[in-house]
């Protein structure tokens, strides 16, 4: 038996790891971060959110919305009016994060054809073996 990493027990990994994968399942969810780059170019009310996001639901938006602002990463401001005038606006933190998403996707766009020849590569060795007819 290896005794290599024999500090690393399941409840360190728990520990350590969770908090961290909550907030990143939050925040890399599919409409979380079409929000946050739908509301960085400041703010923007519900319906123009619902425009501009293809194939969210009323309901999805409206939850996605509650918790990023729960979160912290939005601020909804309702302007007293008839009918209310709704914003959503992103929060320093989620500016932060759409900085960060958006070096995400420079580093995807510039390494997607090593990745996809990556693929191509590995799939060509490891594919299975043609059946004889």
């Amino acid at each position: 038996m290896s005794q290599g990493n024999t500090g690393v027990t399941p409840q360190v990994v728990h520990a350590q790891a969770c908090p961290v994968r909550e907030v990143l399942d939050r925040v890399a969810g599919k409409w979380s971060v079409q929000i946050i780059v739908a509301a960085a170019h400041g703010p923007i009310r519900f319906t123009e959110l619902e425009r501009s996001i293809d194939g969210i639901s009323r309901r999805m938006l409206t939850l996605t919305l509650r918790n990023l602002e729960r979160d912290g990463l939005l601020t909804r401001t309702v302007h007293p009016m008839v009918p209310p005038k709704v914003e959503y606006e992103l929060t320093p933190v989620a500016e932060e994060l759409h900085a960060t998403l958006l070096s995400l996707t420079d580093w995807a766009e510039r390494h997607r054809v090593t990745i996809a020849e990556s693929r191509a590569a590995y799939d060509a060795q490891h594919s299975p073996e043609p059946l004889d007819a």
